[in-house]
């Protein structure tokens, strides 16, 4: 039988929404700030020749700049202002993240409540600053040569640096805002908004190759299908839950006895979410994006002097090679298990469960029921896991065996897509449901004072 949380969000309705005065404010927020970005996409840093630079794009699109102008929305194809886009404050957040699992004094942080959380959040703002400003840095110095005539490369790499950087720290920012005053996660949106902004113009390229090229159409349909497939298995387990049945005991209370209660604890399959597959595109972004501007192929290693680390990353971590795909896949696994223990702690949930009398039955409580609960988190993270690898590794073999295919059509764009379009959905329901909520206390006060 469906609670009535689960009765209240089966009628919700337009009518329900048309009240919501609030939730209508916070997504036309959202949405204003998701155009901003988009505007933001197409204004270009200053001193950059465009026709030299769309050259050196289109050498360089089916490698790591084209990984990087998917999560990008496109403007790193432009080099526009948010061509970094919030990679930098992701790599921040893993750091801060790791260093929180050993840093005592971060630990403590953490366990402080709000005020802690935004002292961590402060810190990850300065190393986003950092990892901009070095990165930005590097694209300024490896774009030198596609600037206009008549700017010195001094000032272009100084404009370059404060343009990049600025873009970045300013989306950090406005990903924040929408968290705190919009509805859904801030960054994911913004990620999420640049690669359905890419989308359209991918499925176009597809059906043009298929029109111009000996693409059978076949083929196409079989791609279309896949896709299709891949949203519908990405929805069922972004759903899957393992529910472990919890019983609380009777309570003594002034009318006597209350009776007992059973609830569930639900485990998800893949707790960690889409974090693992941004996680690890952002890492391997990181050390491939100097190479793709300081000249990460064989040949131009050689003539810069930039052998060794360079061109052995160059060699052996171009997109679609199986050094990439490997660490790729190892990295989402890492991620996935890494992330998902900051997210969910079995002994801190054991303890909350004995400090309310609540058990699972046939397991005693305290350290059994943490050991229990670790056990079966541990096997569905695993599960989880491999579900994430095997998503994030798909479009990386269709980009090694069939390089006709728009490689964002694959299973990280959509895992992203689906992930945030399910999150924000049910974050609406929660603020409809409150709403419904919210009236009928105001009801039942009125009623009461009539009386």
């Amino acid at each position: 039988m469906a609670n009535a949380a689960e009765q209240m969000a089966r009628n919700l309705n337009f009518a329900t929404f048309a009240k919501a005065k609030d939730l209508q404010a916070r997504i036309l927020f959202t949405l204003g700030i998701l155009v901003l970005y988009r505007l933001g996409t197409f204004i270009p840093i200053p001193g950059l020749d465009p026709s030299q630079y769309a050259a050196l794009f289109e050498s360089q699109s089916s490698g790591i700049l084209g990984s990087m102008n998917m999560f990008a929305g496109g403007a790193v194809e432009r080099m526009g202002v948010f061509a970094l886009n919030v990679m930098p404050y992701i790599t921040a957040s893993i750091i801060i993240q790791m260093m929180t699992s050993v840093s005592p004094s971060l630990e403590k942080l953490k366990k402080e409540g709000e005020a802690g959380r935004k002292q961590i959040n402060q810190y990850t703002r300065y190393l986003t600053l950092g990892f901009a400003l070095v990165q930005a840095f590097a694209i300024a110095g490896g774009l030198v040569a596609v600037r206009l005539e008549g700017i010195s490369s001094w000032f272009f790499i100084l404009t370059g640096v404060v343009t990049l950087t600025g873009g970045t720290m300013l989306l950090m920012w406005m990903g924040e805002q929408i968290t705190a005053r919009g509805i859904g996660n801030g960054i994911s949106l913004i990620i999420f908004a640049g690669i359905i902004a890419e989308m359209p113009r991918a499925i176009f390229n597809l059906v043009a190759q298929a029109r111009t090229t000996s693409v059978d159409i076949g083929f196409i349909l079989a791609i279309v299908v896949m896709v299709i497939a891949l949203v519908v298995f990405i929805v069922f387990i972004e759903r899957s839950q393992r529910r472990l049945i919890i019983h609380y005991p009777k309570r003594q209370q002034a009318q006597g006895f209350a009776q007992g209660q059973k609830s569930f604890l639900p485990l998800k399959i893949n707790t960690s979410g889409v974090i693992p597959a941004i996680f690890a595109t952002a890492l391997l972004m990181l050390p491939l994006t100097a190479v793709g501007f300081l000249g990460g192929n064989a040949a131009d290693t050689e003539a810069t002097g930039m052998t060794g680390v360079l061109g052995w990353l160059a060699t052996n971590f171009a997109p679609g090679s199986w050094t990439y795909i490997v660490t790729y896949a190892v990295l989402v696994a890492f991620f996935a298990f890494f992330y998902t223990s900051i997210m969910f702690n079995p002994q801190e949930t054991a303890d909350n469960l004995r400090k309310y009398g609540g058990f699972i039955p046939g397991i005693r409580p305290g350290s059994n029921t943490a050991a229990y609960i670790d056990y079966v988190l541990t096997r569905l993270t695993t599960i989880g896991a491999l579900y994430l690898v095997f998503i994030c590794i798909l479009p990386e073999l269709l980009r090694r065996y069939f390089p006709q295919i728009p490689f964002y059509i694959g299973g990280t764009s959509l895992l992203i897509v689906v992930s945030v379009t399910m999150d924000t959905v049910t974050q609406i329901q929660s603020h409809l449901i409150a709403h419904q909520y919210e009236g009928m206390i105001k009801k039942s006060k009125l009623g009461g004072k009539k009386k």
